[in-house]
């Protein structure tokens, strides 16, 4: 049709849900596009619409979003920042420590790219990871308690073989690391092996 629209689908179940929450997403079609729709398995299956896509043309369409329901009574929203050229908040060199002049808080907006091509970026007193892409948000790599008043670095790993002319066109190996000033532990935040975007944290990683 000339045009894409994407969401987020996921399903969750007992043991993996942080809120409680048993949902899976269903993408049903029609004449007119398609719904969005959200099955809650903690009420017997309750089908809840979530988004209504229209298609207007070949190229456009209309979305509403966020269909009235009980569910949406709340104040318990988080807005996720999504980074953009030129925004004025990317680290283009992302070398050493990244805060240097300060700790990072809640009111801190910054993203960069790690040698691998993984996106992230600070918000919300948090580090989020990004679709390289896409750049929309993924999930969260480091939570509020543990990045609040530490420093956050990113450092070349020791694995890092010498090079010479072609061959460091390679990109090398980094890790980003969080730290307390005067304490000898650091956290090592790294990919997962099995799973490459999925984050790793390895705490109390001792300073070398």
């Amino acid at each position: 049709r000339g045009s894409c629209v994407f969401a987020q689908t996921s399903v969750m179940r007992a043991g993996t849900s942080r809120d409680t929450r048993q949902q899976s997403r269903l993408l049903r079609g029609n004449k007119d596009g398609f719904e969005i729709c959200t099955i809650n398995h903690k009420k017997g299956g309750e089908l809840r619409l979530d988004a209504t896509v229209t298609y207007d043309d070949a190229s456009h369409e209309s979305i509403v979003m966020a269909h009235p329901h009980e569910d949406y009574d709340h104040d318990l929203w988080f807005q996720a920042y999504t980074p953009a050229q030129e925004d004025g908040c990317y680290i283009s060199s992302p070398a050493g420590v990244l805060n240097a002049d300060g700790t990072w808080d809640e009111k801190t907006v910054c993203w960069w790219h790690m040698s691998d091509g993984a996106v992230l970026g600070v918000h919300d007193g948090m580090i989020i990871e990004y679709d390289a892409s896409t750049l929309a948000p993924l999930g969260m790599v480091v939570s509020k308690d543990e990045l609040a008043g530490r420093k956050v670095a990113v450092i070349d790993a020791a694995l890092n073989p010498p090079c010479d002319g072609a061959e460091c066109d390679v990109p090398k190996e980094q890790a980003l690391v969080l730290y307390d000033d005067g304490d000898e532990g650091v956290t090592v935040v790294q990919p997962n092996e099995m799973t490459p975007r999925s984050p790793e944290i390895t705490r109390d990683y001792p300073q070398v």
